[in-house]
């Protein structure tokens, strides 16, 4: 069967990937943002002394609402760890970009999430973290330290990455068990990441998309207790099916979730339309 034949109403049917399909964009991200709320409270029942979270910057709108809600209902977050899962880097690779740029994933975080938190319901500092191109071993080190991650959060490339773990380039062999180890470390974005996130965010200027990244890893990510992915762009209505009803293979990463013992997808319900082509 062709994954891009899926119909509406058959996507997520007999998929190992349970798939919720919400109205719309704003449902999606009040979810993400609900879900949020609900795994760390249910990670803090359960015991954990620390809750490790890995997080995306996009979908963006959940940080904002869910800094809202604790801020309501005094809900502390002295026990979270996040991880971001990842950042764009200078044309060396070696740095991230600066603050100041309007694509800056940590800006972002500072001023939709960690500014918005009334300041002693906010975690500390040193459990606020990204990958780091200098010392790409940091983020395995915290996960280890914290006991393990309790839930990584996500979207979904057009290339089917999660973070920034694209697929092998063509031409570049690597066995699927190799893919699923890859670990946090600095990558050189797919053409094709870079071209939909120009569209995504600076009206089509791909020059002005950094070429390189540090991102945590497939191994991160697949060891992770559960996977919490969202999904609102129309443009993800292909490689939602290939995801969900194609091969497990590293040239669709997310693909390899299938295999995850807790995952579930959320998607607004545009996505699910059929990826046929208009001419417009």
């Amino acid at each position: 069967m062709n994954p891009l034949k899926v119909t509406k109403e058959n996507l997520g049917v007999n998929s190992p990937i349970p798939l919720e399909v919400l109205k719309d964009d704003p449902a999606v991200i009040q979810r993400f943002a609900d879900d949020l709320m609900y795994e760390y409270q249910a990670a803090k029942n359960a015991g954990r002394q620390k809750v490790v979270f890995i997080i995306p910057v996009g979908p963006v709108g959940q940080y904002d609402i869910w800094a809202e809600r604790c801020n309501a209902e005094g809900v502390g977050l002295n026990d979270l760890v996040l991880i971001n899962m990842d950042e764009y880097l200078t044309v060396d690779s070696q740095s991230f970009i600066p603050l100041t740029d309007p694509l800056s994933f940590r800006n972002h975080m500072q001023v939709h999430f960690f500014s918005k938190l009334a300041p002693e319901l906010a975690p500390p500092p040193e459990q606020l973290m990204f990958p780091d191109p200098k010392d790409p071993g940091a983020v395995p080190r915290a996960v280890a330290h914290y006991g393990g991650c309790d839930v990584c959060f996500g979207g979904i490339g057009i290339t089917g990455h999660v973070a920034f773990n694209d697929p092998p380039e063509p031409g570049v062999a690597i066995s699927l068990e190799a893919f699923k180890e890859l670990p946090t470390r600095v990558v050189r974005l797919s053409r094709e990441t870079r071209l939909i996130n120009s569209i995504t965010t600076s009206r089509g200027n791909i020059d002005r998309i950094p070429e390189f990244a540090v991102t945590v890893g497939m191994k991160e990510i697949l060891e992770s207790r559960k996977v919490r992915i969202y999904m609102n762009r129309t443009w993800q209505a292909a490689i939602v099916r290939k995801i969900l009803h194609g091969p497990v293979t590293p040239s669709v990463p997310a693909s390899l979730l299938q295999e995850h013992p807790d995952v579930r997808f959320t998607i607004a319900a545009y996505v699910a339309e059929l990826p046929e082509p208009q001419l417009k």
